[in-house]
């Protein structure tokens, strides 16, 4: 630091004490009722003096640009010298003095505690504003978990508030005859109508208009990709177990699918997935595919062979590549399968393409609304789905009890 500044920063000094003896003796002269003309005019004088102050600080800035805090303690003396009665008490602005002297002298490591905390950037009245914490224009989000039931089925858009597919619902059976044998009609022969509605569901926002307005962030957007996220879980949470009313029909709530027991009251065992496997069509198993949660799959992937080798190693792709596969069957963790408890089912395979099909009616339409809300000061944003799904092809798809029998 220039002695230019040292010198200032001591005629400072000089000129603070100069002034703490002077108001001393005029408020003696008050409390004896004597004339404190005098007094009153060495009083103007130093404040006249006290006007060079100014370029005192534009100095101070310019030597010490990673020191902003000194000019706040700088301008805190002058309130305090100009106006003597402004609040901040002596001893205080004593203390400052000598941290922030000690502190143009030596610098920070020349302080002793005392000063430091006189100093200090964790009180915002006494630095801590000049130093502001770095603002990350960045969301936290935690992760939510979606069943993505939808890569397995059969999806398809409907213009319409539902759709229909004709179904076969019953065979006849071919005869063997001779040559010359009678020929009679073969029956049984039967078909339906299978219904898939759209259901609908929605979601609803207020924002106020100053925090639209003031965010950092662009809000509207943050919005648009909650909604997607919220409606993708709520729908494959139904796509696994809705129950039909007012929401998708799931195919774990389906009374048609058929099921396996895993011959234990409270674990899976691997003979009952090969049981499960092995207990659909050979058509529907080609393209089989197992589906469960996290923890149910940790359970598969600990079962141990008699020698203490696990049953399930993962296998290996061309590229040398871990395989998600299970008896050579891929497999799909979906968060809303139930875990594993007793006479629970946990594990669902089958063929989920011919067995479970979705229909889109309305993606996802929002509506922003500045009207309803406007004498409270909320924008509202209402979005909303129209989504359908059930099962229609139940024996495609089995299901594993944790039941002994």
């Amino acid at each position: 630091m220039s002695q230019e500044i040292k010198d200032a920063i001591q005629d400072l000094g000089n000129t603070f004490a100069e002034f703490k003896k002077v108001n001393d003796e005029r408020l003696e002269a008050v409390e004896k009722g004597d004339s404190t003309a005098e007094y009153d005019s060495k009083l103007s004088k130093i404040e006249e003096k006290l006007d060079s102050i100014e370029d005192v600080n534009q100095k101070l800035v310019a030597a010490e640009q990673n020191s902003l805090d000194i000019k706040e303690q700088v301008e805190k003396l002058e309130t305090v010298l100009k106006r003597p009665h402004s609040g901040v008490e002596t001893k205080q602005v004593d203390e400052y003095m000598s941290a922030f002297e000690t502190y143009c002298r030596k610098g920070l490591e020349g302080l002793d505690p005392v000063e430091k905390k006189a100093l200090t950037v964790s009180n915002d009245s006494t630095g801590g504003y000049l130093a502001p914490p770095e603002y990350v224009r960045e969301l936290l989000k935690t992760v939510t978990e979606i069943s993505p039931i939808r890569s397995i089925a059969r999806v398809r858009s409907t213009g319409q508030r539902s759709i229909q597919i004709p179904k076969r619902t019953g065979q006849f059976s071919a005869q063997w005859v001779s040559e010359s044998g009678t020929r009679s009609e073969t029956t049984g022969y039967q078909v339906g109508l299978e219904e898939l509605p759209a259901h609908e569901h929605y979601a609803l926002v207020d924002i106020s208009e100053q925090d639209l307005e003031d965010t950092v962030f662009d809000l509207e957007a943050e919005m648009q990709s909650e909604f997607s996220e919220q409606f993708a879980k709520a729908e494959g949470a139904a796509f696994v177990s809705g129950d039909a009313v007012g929401k998708p029909e799931g195919f774990m709530t389906n009374s048609d699918v058929g099921s396996v027991i895993s011959g234990s009251d409270s674990a899976i065992t691997a003979d009952s997935l090969i049981s499960l496997v092995h207990n659909i069509k050979s058509d529907y198993g080609r393209n089989g595919v197992f589906v469960f949660n996290r923890s149910t799959l940790a359970a598969i992937r600990k079962l141990k062979d008699t020698a203490g080798q696990y049953v399930f190693q993962a296998g290996m792709d061309l590229r040398g590549g871990a395989m998600a596969t299970i008896l050579g069957y891929p497999y799909v963790e979906a968060t809303d399968m139930p875990s594993i408890a007793q006479n629970a089912f946990p594990v669902a395979f089958g063929d989920f393409r011919r067995a479970y099909m979705i229909v889109d009616r309305v993606n996802l339409a929002v509506l922003r609304d500045p009207f309803t809300q406007a004498t409270t000061g909320n924008v509202r944003y209402i979005a909303r789905r129209r989504v359908g799904g059930q099962v229609v092809q139940a024996e495609a798809i089995n299901k594993l009890k944790i039941s002994a029998s």
